[in-house]
C-alpha cells in the first residue's frame, strides 16, 4: 500500500513533537493535576506526545477515511519493532493484542495440552495470570500446582529449591509475573528460565508490571511466551499491548484464537487481482497468528508515541531514576513506622515501592488520605503502593513524607 506524502508528513510531525522527555520532568504532562503521581503500576496518564499522536491519527481518518489505512499498517510494523526491542526479541516473534489477558488466553487456549499436564502458578498473582489457566485446567483436565509468590521475596533460595523440586516431578508450563503487583518483588526470571529449560518446561511471563521500567531480555531469561498491556509502565492508552512467542513454541500453538488477519497475505483479495478470495490460506506460524481482527488503531498510535519516549530516555536510566526516587523515600517511610516490602538485592527491585502499616487493613485508608494531599498511590491487598516513572522528580519524596506527617498529626490511619 502506498502512503500519501501528506500523511507521511503528518506522521513525521507527530514524531518531532515527541521530543522533550527527560527524567524528572513533567513538561510533557501539562494537564496532569495530581501533585505527585505515583500510581503508574495502575495506569499512566497520557503525555502530550500520546495525546497528539492519537489526535493526529483520528484527524487523518476524518480527512481521508480508508485512504490513511496504509500508514497505520506501517505504524503497526514500527510499533512491533519498538516493543520487541524492549524485550530483546525479533520483531517477527511479536504480535499486537488487545491487552495482557489476550496474550494469556492465546497460550492457555492454544497449547495442545494432554490430559494430566501440570501448570505451575503462584498464589498472590494478579488474576490475569491465574483465571485463564484455571479455565484451561477445567476444559482440558489439567492439574494446577501452586506456589507462594511471596516466598521468593522472603526466602528466595528456598523458593527456587521448591520450584526445582516441582519441575523434577514434571511441569508442562510455569506461568509467572515478572513483577508482583502487590509487593513490587521482581521475580528471578533468569534462574527460573534456566530451571525450566533444564527440566523441559515452558515459561510464560506476564510482564505488565515490568515492561518499560525494568530491563527485560527474553533470550537471557529463556522466556517462551510473554504478554504485556499498554496502559501501565508503557504509558500508552488502554486497549492494546503485545504478545511474544518464541519461534519454536509458536509453531506448536493451535489456532484456537485465529481470525481472518491470522492468515498469510490476508489483504490479497482486497488489493490484488480477482480470484484471490480464498479460505485455505495457511495461518501465520508465529505469534502473529493471534492478530485475528481489526486492531485498535488509535491506541497503537498513542503507544508508539509513549514507547518512543521510553526509547529516547532508555529503560536502564529510567530504572535507575525510579530506584533513586525509592531510595529518597523508603528510609523516611520506615522511620515513621511503615514496613517496606522492597528487597535488599537490586535484582529483586522494580518500579514499585510497597509499604505496610502494622494493621494491614490501614493500607486503603492511607492511600485515600494521601489522595487528599494530591498524592496518587494504590493499596492492593493492604499494601500502600507507590509507583513512580520517568516524569517523577526526586524532590517529590519530601512532599510525600510531609503529607504523611500532617496526616499523622491529625490522627490519621494507625501505623505501629
Amino acid at each position: 500500500m502506498a502512503v500519501p506524502a501528506r500523511l507521511r508528513a503528518d506522521a513525521d510531525k507527530v514524531s518531532a513533537d515527541m521530543t522533550g522527555a527527560g527524567l524528572g520532568s513533567r513538561a510533557l504532562f501539562p494537564e496532569l493535576e495530581t501533585r505527585v503521581y505515583a500510581n503508574h503500576a495502575s495506569l499512566s496518564p497520557p503525555s502530550q506526545a500520546v495525546i497528539d499522536a492519537v489526535s493526529a491519527c483520528l484527524s487523518q481518518y476524518a480527512r481521508d477515511g480508508m485512504g490513511c489505512y496504509a500508514i497505520e499498517v506501517e505504524r503497526r510494523e514500527r510499533l512491533r519493532a519498538r516493543l520487541a526491542g524492549l524485550i530483546g526479541a525479533p520483531p517477527r516473534d511479536l504480535a499486537l493484542v488487545a491487552n495482557t489477558t489476550a496474550g494469556v488466553l492465546a497460550v492457555a487456549l492454544g497449547i495442545p495440552w494432554q490430559r494430566g499436564d501440570r501448570i505451575l502458578v503462584f498464589d498472590g498473582e494478579f488474576p490475569t495470570n491465574i483465571t485463564p489457566w484455571q479455565q484451561a485446567a477445567r476444559r482440558e483436565g489439567l492439574e494446577l500446582v501452586w506456589m507462594s509468590a511471596d516466598d521468593f521475596r522472603t526466602d528466595r533460595a528456598g523458593a527456587l529449591q521448591q520450584l526445582e523440586d516441582h519441575l523434577r516431578e514434571g511441569i508442562r508450563l510455569v506461568a509467572v509475573s515478572a513483577v508482583q503487583f502487590t509487593t513490587g518483588q521482581r521475580m528471578p526470571l533468569e534462574t527460573i528460565g534456566e530451571l525450566c529449560r533444564r527440566h523441559d518446561c515452558e515459561l510464560f511471563v506476564d510482564a505488565i508490571q515490568a515492561m518499560g521500567v525494568v530491563p527485560l531480555d527474553v533470550e537471557a531469561c529463556a522466556i517462551d511466551y510473554l504478554t504485556c498491556g499498554s496502559h501501565k509502565w508503557l504509558m500508552g492508552p488502554e486497549g492494546t499491548g503485545c504478545f511474544y512467542a518464541r519461534e519454536e513454541v509458536a509453531a506448536r500453538l493451535e489456532p484456537n484464537v485465529a481470525g481472518w488477519l491470522s492468515h498469510e497475505d490476508p489483504f490479497a483479495f482486497l488489493t490484488r487481482a480477482p480470484n484471490e478470495l480464498r479460505y485455505d490460506r495457511p495461518l501465520v506460524q508465529s505469534a502473529r497468528m493471534v492478530e485475528s481482527g481489526t486492531p485498535h488503531t488509535l491506541a497503537a498510535a498513542g503507544l508508539e508515541a509513549s514507547v518512543g519516549l521510553i526509547d529516547a530516555i532508555g529503560v536502564e536510566p529510567i530504572y535507575e531514576h525510579v530506584q533513586a526516587w525509592h531510595d529518597a523515600l523508603e528510609a523516611g517511610l520506615v522511620e515513621r513506622g511503615f514496613a517496606s516490602a522492597r528487597m535488599a538485592e537490586m535484582e529483586g527491585r522494580s518500579g514499585i515501592l510497597s509499604v505496610r502499616a502494622t494493621d494491614a487493613a490501614a493500607g486503603p485508608a492511607w492511600s485515600r488520605a494521601l489522595a487528599e494531599y494530591g498524592i496518587a498511590s494504590a493499596s492492593p491487598d493492604g499494601w500502600l503502593r507507590l509507583s513512580p516513572h520517568w516524569p517523577n522528580h526526586l524532590d517529590e519524596a519530601g512532599a510525600v513524607l510531609a503529607a504523611i506527617d500532617e496526616i499523622l498529626a491529625k490522627g490519621g490511619p494507625p501505623l505501629p
